[in-house]
């Protein structure tokens, strides 16, 4: 799977450094280069925001410890899975780990990640809906493709149809597989997925808390739309914003359909470029915005993983003290 990574990893490069090129790299920088110390601080900022947005959606389902440390583990989540492009679940379990540092139970850490990770899923495709309606809105002669819709909204669906089951009573099948499994010597893993899906069951049947947090998440959503407009405004582009917000939706709509490319290198790129250009952006201001936007990416994970490093070895070390 590391070889197949790799290799994704490697035609995306490849994408991102030929439209660089095709563009003209003095044109990029010329746009990055209008936006300027205040305007990437600005930028930073707004991001911040969103992603205390995000922590706050995350937090809601299960307060099992201080806000702050949700916001810690938000940043670090976000840096694991920007920084570090070949693991692309390294932030989740990166996550997972910082609130089990500061005492919440493995199964209930787990639970509450995962759930968490769906409803922004679901509220990225309620997103993309605004999106299309803006599109409509703004090109009302235009076509939107159909099948870059159709696969987000049955995965959405076959997430929704996961959770409704997930409360269903494990059949006599699964029982007697469960049965082998914990004569193989498979107990212990058998019983941490099963605390897990018990607290994932408690949270599903939580609606309110649900759909609070799913809120949560589509504002932190809209958020980075206007942070996306903010910057092309620092830039000089004067496009409206909801010209902006539909351009964001439908690039991260197409990033995750790029999954199987580590951070979609290239795959978003491209996006910006296509779908810009459809609503009058201009590749080299598409591209300068993908560019800060991994640069903004870098500038926030790697102090939020340096800062998880320097807590773990502190406890490391903390650890070890009392065995000297």
């Amino acid at each position: 799977m590391r070889v197949w990574a790799v290799a994704f990893l490697l035609c995306g490069l490849g994408l991102a450094a030929w439209l660089i090129a095709s563009v003209g790299l003095p044109a990029i920088a010329s746009a990055l280069e209008a936006i300027g110390l205040t305007g990437l601080l600005a930028v930073i900022g707004v991001h911040l925001i969103a992603s205390v947005v995000m922590a706050a959606a995350w937090w809601t389902l299960r307060r099992s410890t201080r806000f702050g440390v949700f916001v810690w583990g938000r940043l670090v989540r976000d840096g694991g899975s920007e920084v570090l492009p070949l693991s692309q679940v390294g932030g989740f379990m990166l996550a997972v780990r910082v609130l089990v540092a500061h005492g919440v139970a493995g199964a209930a850490a787990t639970a509450t990640t995962m759930v968490d990770a769906i409803l922004e899923f679901l509220a990225e495709i309620g997103y993309l809906a605004i999106g299309l309606a803006l599109v409509a809105h703004l090109l009302p002669r235009g076509r939107v493709v159909s099948w870059s819709v159709g696969v987000p909204v049955a995965v959405a669906a076959a997430t929704i149809v996961g959770l409704i089951l997930m409360r269903r009573t494990p059949s006599d099948g699964l029982r007697a597989l469960a049965a082998r499994l914990v004569r193989r010597g498979l107990g212990p893993l058998l019983q941490g997925i099963a605390a897990v899906r018990t607290e994932m069951v408690e949270i599903a049947g939580r609606k309110r808390i649900l759909a609070i947090s799913f809120l949560l998440h589509l504002a932190a959503w809209i958020v980075s739309g206007v942070e996306a407009w903010m910057a092309l405004r620092f830039m000089g582009v004067r496009l409206g914003l909801d010209t902006v917000l539909a351009i964001e939706s439908l690039v991260y709509a197409t990033r995750s359909l790029g999954f199987v490319v580590p951070n979609a290198i290239g795959i978003q790129e491209g996006a910006y470029v296509v779908v810009g250009a459809s609503l009058g952006l201009s590749p080299e201001f598409a591209l300068g915005l993908s560019l800060l936007k991994r640069g903004r990416d870098l500038a926030l994970g790697i102090p939020a993983l340096a800062s998880w490093h320097l807590f773990e070895a502190r406890r490391a070390a903390e650890a070890r003290a009392p065995a000297a």
